[in-house]
């Protein structure tokens, strides 16, 4: 989620100093069958979802890269939610393969600005790895657009979401995907519009169609801010449903988006991205989802 002009990039500079069984063996004797009149063990099935995948590659946007979460206008990716390495995230790949596991066989080809008609080229580089897992976290910026007419049609989010996951499934079939909502736009301005400091970034450009005019509630104010949160929502819903046709997809229910995420889980430079803080709490949500029995609802 990355819009900004040249101005804001002195302007950030300024106030980031101000401020994420068992087998038994029974004895054969009497009228017990002899071991090989017994019918054959049927085999195990493989699980649809292995909880356990020993690779992980992520693709998304600026969330996923770690935007603006160490320093400001920049990319920290030993922060991100999905493959970074830092103690204080604790990112899903770290929970999953162990740290120097992560080191070795994690992947980040998310690309900060990045929005859904980007996914496919960015499957095709992750696909390289052949990761057991992939994770998805990209929409924010097909809704932060300058207007909300200028937001991404669903039914374009859509034929991207869908051409990207055909794509990976005929390169790896047996490749499992993690896919995390889009996060709740209208909960980051409610969250952060009585902040001066925020107000101030957020007129450099930051997600202009939800986050505008942070102060204004008249009724066009209201209308334009709900159709940034129905087109979010209607993200959503598509993500679910196109991963819910892959049996080695799983969405997180809604986890993200419903988060009730604070200041501290915001960047203190641009109050949009995850803080650190925030970034682990993204990854607690993938690792409980991808670590569950079944799919979340």
């Amino acid at each position: 989620m990355r819009t900004r002009s040249h101005r804001a990039r002195g302007v950030l500079a300024v106030v980031a100093a101000a401020v994420l069984g068992v087998a038994g063996c029974d004895a054969v004797g009497g009228d017990s069958a002899a071991p090989s009149e017994r019918p054959a063990p049927s085999a195990k099935p493989t699980p649809r979802w292995d909880r356990s995948p020993s690779s992980v590659a992520a693709v998304g946007d600026s969330i996923t890269r770690a935007f603006d979460a160490c320093d400001v206008l920049s990319d920290c990716p030993e922060a991100s939610w999905a493959t970074g390495t830092s103690p204080e995230v604790d990112s899903l790949a770290v929970r999953l393969l162990g740290r120097s596991g992560a080191a070795r066989r994690s992947w980040n080809h998310a690309v900060t600005g990045a929005r859904m008609a980007d996914l496919p080229g960015q499957l095709a580089r992750a696909v390289r790895h052949e990761p057991q897992l992939v994770t998805v976290l990209i929409g924010a910026n097909d809704a932060c657009r300058a207007t909300p007419s200028a937001m991404t049609p669903v039914s374009a989010f859509r034929a991207d979401f869908e051409d990207a996951l055909r794509s990976l499934r005929k390169a790896l079939p047996r490749t499992q995907v993690f896919v995390a909502s889009v996060p709740d736009l209208k909960r980051l301005w409610s969250a952060g519009r009585s902040s001066a400091m925020a107000r101030q970034v957020w007129q450099l450009g930051v997600c202009p169609s939800m986050l505008g005019d942070a102060q204004a509630l008249d009724a066009s104010a209201t209308q334009r801010r709900d159709r940034v949160q129905q087109r979010v929502e209607d993200y959503n819903k598509v993500l679910e449903e196109v991963c819910a046709r892959d049996e080695r997809c799983r969405f997180d229910g809604g986890a993200v988006y419903d988060y009730r995420f604070g200041t501290a889980q915001l960047s203190r430079w641009d109050y949009f991205h995850p803080s650190v803080n925030g970034q682990a709490r993204l990854a607690e949500i993938a690792y409980r989802t991808v670590t569950a029995d079944k799919p979340l609802t």
